[in-house]
């Protein structure tokens, strides 16, 4: 069995070919050019790019390049996508798995998340597999974690969240005057973005995080992960007011890739939650 993922798990494909799995690079353009995720730019080069006034979209890896990572293997294939609705990559995917002949061996799952909670999905399904568990037994164990992760996103830049669409334009103007912090959320189904709450600092916004994996019984069976997009500093903050409230969690720290920085902002930081 072959296991497949996407960069919005996090793992660069050099760290695939370590591992033995094969990772697909999603991409950032700016000014026409394209970049690959952990290939052809790192996310400190790409937030220079930023910094110095580019202004980046993102491209999904063309389903013909998904098709040839699936042809060159005949073994059964094990696909992590980053979610649904989140991206069109799990469709790509889908499309491209329908245009191979023996398409029954190749099993897209849709993770129904990204980033941390992703990466920790590929690790388990790596884990099980050198377990000796098969194709059949890994995915119902990977189903009963992705039922329940969580995830919440407090962006710094209102500009990337009104180009994004995510606030209307004069909203994304007031919430800058007034300097408040949104806080963003899945929708239960978990394929798109809303908003979840707005604060007045970043160290209610997470508080408000907390109360919410409380209700939801974050304990020592889950992990909880944060990732920024270039605000390490900041982000180790939020881990340690996280860590204060949940002492028996486990916790992991990660620097958001080019193609996820040019949805969620420079400066951005994600808070997410999976029950191992």
């Amino acid at each position: 069995m072959k296991i497949i993922t996407d960069t919005a798990s996090l793992y660069s494909p050099e760290e695939g070919q370590k591992l033995g799995i094969t990772v697909i690079p999603a991409c950032a353009i700016i000014d026409g050019t394209v970049y690959r995720d952990f290939e052809d730019i790192s996310s400190e080069a790409f937030l220079k790019f930023i910094e110095d006034g580019a202004v980046p979209t993102t491209s999904q890896p063309a389903i013909g390049e998904i098709i040839d990572v699936f042809e060159n293997t005949k073994d059964e294939i094990l696909f992590l996508s980053i979610g649904d609705g989140l991206s069109g990559g799990y469709q790509n995917a889908m499309g491209a798995r329908n245009l191979v002949e023996d398409s029954e061996r190749i099993h897209v799952i849709d993770t129904k998340t990204l980033a941390g909670p992703q990466h920790y999905l590929v690790q388990k399904a790596i884990q099980l597999k050198a377990c000796g568990l098969q194709l059949k037994e890994i995915k119902a164990e990977l189903q009963k974690s992705i039922e329940t992760s969580v995830s919440f996103v407090i962006p710094a830049d209102f500009i990337f969240l009104k180009r994004s669409g995510r606030l209307t334009p004069i909203a994304a103007k007031i919430g800058s005057m007034i300097k408040i912090v949104p806080v963003l959320t899945q929708t239960e189904d978990k394929k798109r973005i809303a908003p979840f709450a707005v604060k007045r600092s970043r160290r209610k916004a997470v508080e408000a995080i907390i109360k919410h994996l409380r209700t939801i019984g974050a304990d020592a069976g889950y992990l909880i992960s944060v990732a920024h997009g270039g605000v390490l500093e900041e982000a180790k903050e939020v881990m340690t007011q996280i860590r204060q409230e949940f002492t028996d969690a486990s916790f992991e720290l990660f620097h958001l890739s080019p193609a996820l920085i040019t949805h969620g902002g420079p400066g951005s930081i994600v808070i997410q939650a999976i029950r191992r």
